[in-house]
């Protein structure tokens, strides 16, 4: 007969788990070679430079409410006049951007606040507002000023004042949060 398996009384040695010593480890660099500051103070400079030149050079009918982001940075209300000739000349609009430490790579939470918030296609009753750049077509070129020249430019190409056609529901079931909703854009006409 013919032993296809040799009986052994070995034991087959255990695997052994080889550790390495630790390496201290080195803080990530750019592609340039220089290391990468992954502390706030970037974000920070950013918002700071762009603040110094919305309060120098704002645009038309924008200021900033300094006292507001004197007491934090992370948050500014930013007052908006409608443009004369416009279905909201002489009206006075506030938006709140909210900024963390990501910006400028994510985009600012832009909401209207205060009591009165613009009757627009595009803006619900609670603020939010529909409109791409502030998600899916955010990018770190643009800015605070480019924003509220978006949002400028959007209230007064109107046509007519009206809430977006799902503003009730919208309003009942929507996260606090506009970047959470999965907006769909669909009318660039107004």
């Amino acid at each position: 007969m013919l032993k296809l398996f040799k009986k052994t009384k070995d034991k087959i040695p255990k695997s052994e788990i080889i550790t390495e010593p630790k390496e201290p480890k080195t803080p990530p660099v750019s592609k340039c070679g220089k290391p990468l500051q992954l502390d706030n103070s970037r974000w920070e400079r950013r918002l700071h430079k762009e603040l110094m030149s919305l309060i120098k050079e704002p645009p038309p009918g924008v200021t900033v409410d300094t006292e507001s982001v004197q007491q934090n940075l992370s948050e500014w209300k930013i007052n908006i006049k409608g443009f004369e000739g416009t279905l909201y000349e002489g009206e006075d609009f506030q938006l709140l951007f909210k900024f963390n430490n990501k910006y400028p790579f994510d985009s600012p939470e832009v909401t209207f606040i205060g009591s009165n918030i613009p009757v627009h296609p595009h803006v619900y009753s609670n603020g939010h507002i529909c409109l791409s750049i502030l998600t899916e077509d955010w990018s770190p070129a643009l800015s605070v000023q480019s924003v509220c020249l978006s949002i400028a430019s959007m209230l007064s190409s109107c046509r007519e004042k009206k809430r977006p056609p799902d503003n009730a529901l919208y309003v009942k079931t929507c996260s606090k949060n506009p970047k959470k909703t999965k907006w769909w854009y669909h009318d660039d006409s107004v």
